[in-house]
């Protein structure tokens, strides 16, 4: 199996900052972002974009996890680092690494459908465009379009030494 190097340390956080003041301009009103990774790499994600989030505007922002269970969502309630009124009346940045089949954005984002919350944006850092699911990313770091046979791997074990392979 090759591996080919789609985007390293420094390209995975210059899509990172261009995401965050993507985030920011089109939230710029808002007093509060919640910020909701999930589980894994997705929450990686989160949390970098959280301390850009942080750096470029003025914005109350708190970070939290879902954990989804990724290869069958349906089975079990999605799993959660905060409470049901953390969230009341925000505005829900959902955060995660790579859009595959949109499944498990799609579960992430059920968790939040029947509560009252502002708005929902998702985030991803890589799109593969071959979703089955009606779900989008409202903010994307890299479109790239893949065969169904090849996968996006996202490698956030080292600090600043990120990097997305092609397989």
């Amino acid at each position: 199996m090759t591996k080919v190097k789609i985007l390293d340390a420094t390209h995975i956080h210059q899509k990172l900052n261009r995401l965050a003041f993507e985030v920011y301009e089109n939230n710029f009103s808002e007093k509060e972002l919640f910020v909701v990774g999930i589980n894994g790499n997705g929450y990686k994600v989160a949390i970098h974009l959280c301390e850009k989030l942080k750096t470029i505007s003025s914005l109350k922002i708190k970070l939290g996890k879902i954990s989804v269970n990724k290869d069958k969502p349906w089975e079990g309630e999605p799993e959660v680092d905060f409470n049901e009124k953390d969230f009341v009346n925000k505005t829900i940045i959902l955060v995660d690494d790579v859009l595959n089949s949109g499944k498990t954005l799609m579960y992430a984002v059920k968790l939040f459908l029947d509560k009252p919350v502002k708005k929902i944006n998702t985030v991803v850092l890589v799109d593969r465009s071959h979703t089955r699911f009606p779900v989008k990313a409202d903010y994307v770091g890299l479109t790239l379009s893949t065969t169904l046979q090849e996968t996006i791997v996202a490698d956030f074990s080292k600090k600043d030494k990120e990097v997305v392979f092609l397989t």
